[in-house]
């Protein structure tokens, strides 16, 4: 029910690109512009700024988001409080998380839905992205949220939302404020994820892509989880490549700090992992209910 051009600019004020939100929404970025525009015309003001290859939200822009996202949740509570009282949904769902998603994006979805859904009991199981995909295809697990690149023809793989991974130190670091090139990256002490981590694949497939081979930059240890190095950062020198969704509470308080790297940046999407054919009632549902949050 979401109006289908505010659900367009919601989608490119979240991720401020043009180019991700005709990716997420399936559509092309010509029609993205179109119904930008229409918006634009409707209201007679502009809404986004072009900075070279990057867009920046007017002050315009900001208030209609804020409209936008309380139609979003107004249209969702609606249509899920309706749906609540057609239907009794009742089962359990197990689903497998990533390290990243479950830890800091998760929770706050799931205790929306389970507000919802009383009766549709939710097991959440973390690990790495590697062993998900193994979980689902043995049938240990109904779906699966992932942050990894590689994909395997035995399943369906569905968008889930935009993240970034960026050089993390600690505030203090006498780095911070600094801008450093790719080369700079073999002169620094660094923690990286375990093997099988999506994140790792990530930040590997990258630097690769920029002609960086990982084994060659000084690797000091490898942690099994963000918090494990969020910790080791604070007591070090050292320096890692992290998922933004991860450092959002130290950001704020000015604990970690972020080292831009020129001309370099990681985006990614986070990704559901799903058996091929048809989904259960149950996974349709929640696929449903996720996409409004």
């Amino acid at each position: 029910m979401f109006d289908y051009r505010l659900k367009v600019f919601h989608t490119v004020a979240s991720r401020l690109s043009f180019t991700r939100a005709s990716e997420e929404l399936n559509i092309s970025q010509p029609a993205v512009t179109k119904h930008i525009k229409e918006i634009e015309n409707q209201l007679n003001t502009k809404l986004f700024d072009r900075k070279g290859t990057s867009i920046q939200i007017t002050q315009s822009g900001k208030i209609l988001y804020e409209y936008a996202e309380k139609i979003r949740n107004i249209y969702r509570d609606l249509e899920f409080e309706i749906n609540q009282i057609n239907q009794q949904h009742k089962g359990k769902l197990i689903i497998g998380a990533s390290t990243t998603i479950a830890q800091y994006i998760l929770p706050e979805i799931l205790a929306k839905f389970n507000s919802y859904y009383k009766d549709i009991k939710i097991e959440l199981i973390t690990h790495n992205t590697e062993s998900i995909s193994a979980l689902l295809k043995n049938g240990k697990i109904d779906l699966g949220i992932i942050e990894g690149e590689s994909q395997s023809s035995y399943f369906e793989y569905r968008p889930f939302k935009a993240d970034e991974i960026v050089l993390v130190a600690k505030t203090n670091h006498p780095l911070a404020n600094k801008t450093l090139s790719l080369k700079d990256l073999y002169n620094l002490d660094l923690i990286f994820r375990e093997q099988g981590s999506g994140t790792q694949e990530f930040i590997q497939n990258r630097l690769k892509e920029k002609g960086i081979n990982i084994d060659d930059l000084k690797t000091v240890i490898q942690l099994g989880s963000s918090e494990s190095i969020k910790n080791y950062l604070l007591h070090s020198d050292c320096l890692a490549f992290l998922s933004i969704s991860t450092i959002l509470n130290e950001l704020k308080n000015n604990i970690l700090t972020i080292i831009d790297i020129k001309n370099f940046s990681i985006e990614r999407n986070f990704h559901f992992i799903l058996p091929k054919g048809e989904q259960s009632e149950l996974i349709q549902l929640f696929l449903k209910f996720i996409s409004y949050n």
